[in-house]
């Protein structure tokens, strides 16, 4: 049954959701370091040595510890998309909300963001992901999802979906990603 949320109860939805974007969308002027502590700092309130520490630890655990003091722009596309993963696990989300965290990448670089997203999936973090990255969505997924203009064409066990789609559509995107 659908019903309508209050403001006060869509706020407190969000907070539990992370967000990271296709673009980063870090902010220019402000450290990796910086772009993690924000949110804690300035939403939940929380101190800024105490976040700070909190911080270092998600970078530590993206791969960046030696990337604290850097700027967006001294950062490679996978070095950026890491520090957006731990700005979004700064604010202690219980879902995380991946849209397409790839795409913007070089080939190369696309490695350092799923295993990050590996591990977070290792740990129990759930999470949705909208990816044309087959490979790492058979390995992780435990629910696939294709979707067509915005309608839900498939789902089911990755490697029902994956591996054996009933629907035309569904097959004809996997054979045009993987030729």
């Amino acid at each position: 049954m659908l019903y309508e949320l209050s403001e006060r109860e869509i706020a407190r939805q969000r907070l539990a959701t992370g967000m990271v974007f296709q673009r980063f969308n870090l902010f220019p002027h402000k450290t990796a370091l910086e772009n993690v502590v924000e949110g804690p700092i300035q939403v939940l309130k929380i101190e800024r040595k105490q976040t700070e520490a909190a911080a270092r630890e998600l970078l530590t655990r993206v791969g960046l510890t030696h990337k604290c003091d850097a700027y967006p722009i001294e950062l490679s596309g996978g070095q950026q998309q890491r520090v957006a993963i731990a700005r979004a696990l700064a604010m202690k989300p219980t879902l995380m909300l991946f849209d397409e965290p790839t795409s913007a990448l070089d080939p190369e670089l696309v490695g350092e963001v799923l295993a990050v997203m590996r591990d977070l999936a290792r740990t129990g973090m759930t999470m949705v992901v909208v990816t044309h990255e087959l490979g790492f969505a058979r390995e992780v997924a435990s629910r696939v999802l294709f979707m067509d203009q915005g309608q839900v064409i498939e789902s089911g066990p990755p490697e029902q979906i994956l591996g054996s789609p009933t629907q035309s559509r569904t097959r004809g995107f996997i054979s045009a990603v993987l030729s």
